[in-house]
């Protein structure tokens, strides 16, 4: 028989799905009343993806926050292995864990940050575009560009919020509801310098049986990194009632405070847009 709180969380994802179900079935009229830009802005989940547009959410579920998500975080060790001193005081690390909106929003609540910027990599600039990537052949993955100092954080400490709890790095081609090649895990070391220590981190976690499947996450040639547009920018922040938003990731930013409190900030570092 379901606690209490497990029957909460069942009827609040019910009402999720029939949410999601009753947008597949408004999409002529969406996209008829919104342009392509606006309706892609909404888009996210796979049942989203086939609709072209996710609506503003009504019901309960927009208005309370579910206290766990359908990724839970993972307790992993330290890297062995880091970066080198740094004396520079501004480096950039590539990350990609499913969908941007999450991961960029967990590491604006990182100290020692000083910008993340949610985008595209792995392809070609010419296929840098969310309808495009979303189609899931252009080679990009949804992913973050942050950008932070080296002296107050370490390449492998950002891995291991990455691992813990931006994303689950045992799923291969997705992340909770979002599936495709464009959801996958993957970082994109800058230098070889971090090559050696994300190689040297997942071999580790793997030694270690951390997770209860092996590591799918991919080191992949950093090709450069294209800035989404702006209405994904500062997405968790903005929009923290959206239902996507309160099931998929508030849960893994609470997940940070709890883990990681010496390096939890409370205040986001925000990307500056033209928007």
């Amino acid at each position: 028989m379901l606690s209490a709180h497990a029957a909460s969380c069942a009827d609040n994802l019910r009402d999720a799905t029939r949410d999601a179900n009753l947008r597949i079935t408004q999409k002529a009229t969406i996209v008829s009343t919104r342009s392509t830009t606006q309706a892609s802005a909404w888009k996210r989940s796979s049942i989203a993806k086939l609709a072209g547009v996710v609506a503003l959410a009504v019901g309960a579920i927009a208005s309370q926050r579910i206290a766990n998500s359908a990724e839970p975080a993972t307790t992993v060790p330290a890297p062995t292995q880091d970066e080198k001193v740094a004396t520079a005081h501004s480096e950039t690390a590539v990350f990609a864990g499913g969908c941007f909106w999450g991961v960029q929003g967990v590491f604006e609540h990182v100290r020692g940050v000083t910008q993340v910027a949610a985008g595209y990599t792995g392809g070609a600039a010419g296929t840098a575009h969310y309808d495009t990537v979303e189609e899931g052949d252009s080679g990009h993955a949804e992913s973050v560009q942050i950008t932070y100092d080296p002296t107050q954080i370490t390449y492998g400490r950002l891995l291991r919020i990455f691992f813990s709890v931006a994303h689950n790095p045992t799923e291969l081609n997705y992340q909770g509801p979002d599936h495709g090649n464009q959801y996958r895990s993957a970082v994109f070391p800058v230098n070889p310098d971090q090559r050696s220590v994300a190689q040297a981190y997942i071999a580790q976690l793997d030694k270690a049986h951390v997770f209860s499947e092996p590591v799918v996450t991919r080191v992949e040639d950093f090709k450069g990194f294209y800035p989404a547009e702006s209405y994904h920018q500062n997405y968790l922040v903005l929009h923290p009632d959206s239902p996507y938003i309160v099931f998929n990731d508030l849960p893994k930013v609470k997940d940070l405070q709890r883990m990681f409190p010496d390096l939890y900030r409370n205040d986001p570092v925000l990307l500056k847009t033209s928007a």
